[in-house]
């Protein structure tokens, strides 16, 4: 059967009605809802701590607590892992700059300490020296005659052709000049320069010192000088004369009061370590070690007439 045009056309040709579209919310609603959002959930928040706090420590709203505990557990787990590294670097950078500042300090005070050290070692090794200068004017082998200054030594020698040293004693202490200066030990040189609170004090080891010296045991006397090194030298001996090693050697001084010499009879200076004939040599060879340490003068005693 044919189809109707007519009706085909009526069908085109007829209006369809549509549905309006939904308005858009404004947008001082939404604003307005979020703020009432907002509102109703400090509220809640509020009022769920008052009660939190006012309820017994056991009712259905613990429950629900422990319940929100247990399944936020583990995200608190998840996020302290995550956080875990950035609080070590944290903890890391702030031990490190806590290290520093702590080393600087402990280095101040171990400085500090070092000079209290050296300060003390210091004192106690010149006290230790003064008190053996003490017993030697107190003992038997003191000159007589001689009244003694005690002093330190502030310089040393400066190179190994000035065997000189400054001490803390001068005129106004009594010291003249060429007055011998000894150490418990022994002799130590003589006062070549006096000035009103120092003096200089020429050792026994410069190549211009001589002092007049026998052996304690064979009584043979000669010249003392400079010898090679840290050693003196005892010399116009005679071949034909016994020095032998070990001999203690000390200042030949005077017999003649009418002729006093710079240094008193008797001062230890030190012990023979050689003694040698040679064909060349019209005199003895004998190397004497001395008994004071010149390289490390702390204290001194200048004997006085």
């Amino acid at each position: 059967m044919p189809r109707s045009r007519d009706a085909r056309v009526a069908v085109l040709g007829g209006s369809v009605q549509r549905s309006a579209a939904a308005p858009y919310p404004s947008r001082g609603r939404a604003v307005l809802r979020r703020r009432v959002i907002v509102a109703v959930l400090v509220v809640v928040s509020i009022a769920l701590i008052t009660i939190s706090f006012r309820s017994p420590t056991s009712g259905p709203l613990h429950d629900v607590q422990g319940v929100g505990s247990s399944v936020l557990h583990p995200f608190q787990v998840a996020a302290d892992r995550v956080a875990q590294p950035f609080r070590d670097v944290y903890g890391y950078f702030s031990g490190l700059a806590g290290a520093k500042k702590e080393n600087k300090k402990l280095k101040k005070e171990l400085t500090q300490i070092r000079a209290q050290y050296a300060a003390t070692v210091g004192a106690a090794r010149e006290n230790a020296h003064l008190t053996r200068l003490l017993h030697y004017e107190r003992g038997p082998t003191f000159p007589v005659g001689y009244r003694v200054v005690n002093t330190r030594v502030l310089a040393s020698p400066i190179d190994p052709f000035h065997q000189q040293v400054v001490i803390a004693a001068g005129s106004n202490q009594g010291v003249r000049l060429n007055a011998p200066v000894v150490t418990a030990d022994g002799l130590v040189g003589e006062v070549s320069n006096v000035l009103p609170s120092s003096a200089q004090v020429t050792l026994l080891t410069d190549p211009g010192s001589a002092v007049a010296a026998f052996d304690a045991t064979t009584a043979v006397t000669g010249l003392l000088q400079h010898g090679a090194g840290s050693t003196l030298s005892l010399q116009r001996i005679n071949k034909d004369q016994v020095v032998d090693k070990g001999d203690v050697i000390v200042t030949a001084g005077t017999l003649v009061r009418r002729l006093p010499d710079l240094f008193p009879r008797n001062i230890p200076i030190g012990s023979v370590s050689s003694a040698t004939n040679s064909d060349v040599a019209t005199y003895k060879t004998i190397q004497v070690t001395p008994y004071v340490n010149f390289s490390s003068l702390d204290a001194v005693a200048v004997l006085v007439r």
